[in-house]
């Protein structure tokens, strides 16, 4: 397999597009290398292909000529893929065709980072509360507000894994504080439905913070999540609306692991976390996580941990795609 041509990974997200040139090795422990590497950033372009096909033609070597995407969405027969985060429409059957690639293949954005999560080292990650080692290998829960919240369960099968896709972002947003109740209330005076990537994204927590602005009665100063998380310090909504943030997470994440059933432990990934890293830490983010009830005591021994590492998604994109492809030797 070390002599396995090279191959493009994408990973395809609502703000930007990550795309790495990336070379089998045959190791177990680092399937892939990435040769090449660049991020694009979604509205500077008019749609995937001419990403792709920018980045293609700044390669040296060989035309490359097969490759992956990983996206948020749900895939329909004709090809394309139906997903609310993206600025243009995304069809890989098209791109494939318009770029002349012999092969190109889709995986949902979160599966691939399932993928790729339990190959990242002990250096790359932040636990935040459970133990610091799982005495066997379960169902593993791959969560990550970005500009939507993925997510996905990576299920040890003997000396294999399976990955299972969700669309949690999508699932009603649910609650469990009296402000939070108040800001849910608001939120379903304009929509009758209020899935939890509303709250827990990106733009779910800019939507907190104006919520919050509506409830209290009070002009908003602070117009994107970036500014929001950059108020926190000496502004007391912008604080509020982020501490809202993490007490939901900690929620949620802590729901979605008796849903799935999760013993092998929670990674923790997405554009916003790292930037809050500090925040979080101080949050009542394990409070909320570990507050069910009787079942605290399972959910106390469950790893939650921080993954930092920038590439996850283009790694288990390739990673996903060898085993699909089951390249010989």
């Amino acid at each position: 397999m070390n002599g396995a041509s090279p191959f493009i990974a994408a990973d395809v997200g609502g703000t930007h597009v990550r795309l790495g040139l990336v070379r089998p090795t045959g190791h177990d422990l680092q399937p892939v290398e990435i040769l090449s590497y660049r991020k694009y950033a979604c509205a500077d372009y008019g749609g995937l292909a001419e990403i792709i096909g920018n980045f293609l033609d700044g390669l040296d070597g060989p035309r490359v000529r097969r490759g992956v995407i990983a996206s948020a969405g749900f895939p329909l027969e004709d090809g394309t893929v139906i997903t609310a985060n993206l600025p243009w429409r995304l069809s890989p059957r098209e791109i494939q065709g318009t770029l002349g690639l012999d092969d190109l293949r889709l995986v949902n954005d979160f599966e691939a980072v399932a993928y790729a999560a339990a190959l990242v080292g002990d250096q790359e990650v932040l636990r935040l509360t459970g133990p610091a080692t799982v005495s066997e290998r379960g169902p593993t829960l791959v969560l990550g507000p970005g500009t939507g919240l993925g997510g996905a369960v990576w299920i040890p099968t003997g000396r294999s894994a399976t990955v299972l896709a969700t669309e949690a972002g999508q699932a009603a947003l649910s609650v469990g504080t009296e402000l939070e109740m108040r800001l849910l209330a608001q939120m379903l005076k304009k929509q009758p439905h209020v899935p939890v990537e509303h709250a827990l994204s990106g733009p779910g927590l800019l939507n907190l913070y104006r919520t919050l602005c509506e409830v209290r009665g009070v002009t908003p100063e602070h117009f994107a999540p970036n500014a929001v998380t950059a108020a926190a310090g000496h502004d007391p909504l912008a604080r509020e609306a982020l501490e809202v943030f993490c007490g939901l997470l900690g929620s949620t994440v802590g729901d979605m692991a008796l849903l799935y059933g999760i013993t092998g432990g929670v990674y923790l990934a997405g554009g916003i976390l790292p930037r809050i890293r500090e925040f979080l830490l101080q949050s009542s983010f394990v409070e909320r996580f570990l507050n069910k009830g009787p079942m605290r005591a399972a959910l106390e021994r469950i790893p939650v941990r921080l993954v930092e590492h920038g590439q996850l998604g283009v790694l288990g994109a390739a990673n996903w795609y060898l085993g699909q492809t089951q390249q010989p030797h």
